[in-house]
């Protein structure tokens, strides 16, 4: 999969429409939808923001190393809040970082 259709992923799963994203990120509507259709990559610092906003490492963000896929379909926004909450939490107590 690449970053646009993982982006795309991201951000539904989020529950984000592109505008919400867009103005978390600081980028444009528009934007979001180059990097999303492939027609744009985002810079180092956008790719920061938007790794801190899901709450995966970068790597992941780009498809490098391990990633796992959660089905949140039909989970309200609270939901899935709590889900990375937890994963956090259980990361933190086995000592894992972001990008490990």
């Amino acid at each position: 999969m690449d970053f646009g259709h993982r982006l795309k992923e991201l951000r539904q799963n989020a529950r984000l429409t592109q505008k919400q994203l867009a103005q978390r990120v600081g980028v444009s509507k528009s934007v979001i939808s180059y990097y999303e259709l492939g027609e744009r990559a985002p810079s180092p610092d956008v790719l920061i923001r938007f790794s801190r906003i899901f709450g995966i490492s970068t790597d992941e963000l780009l498809g490098i190393g391990r990633h796992s896929a959660l089905d949140t379909e039909g989970l309200t926004k609270d939901d899935i809040d709590l889900l990375l909450a937890v994963i956090r939490h259980l990361k933190d107590k086995n000592g894992i970082t972001a990008g490990k």
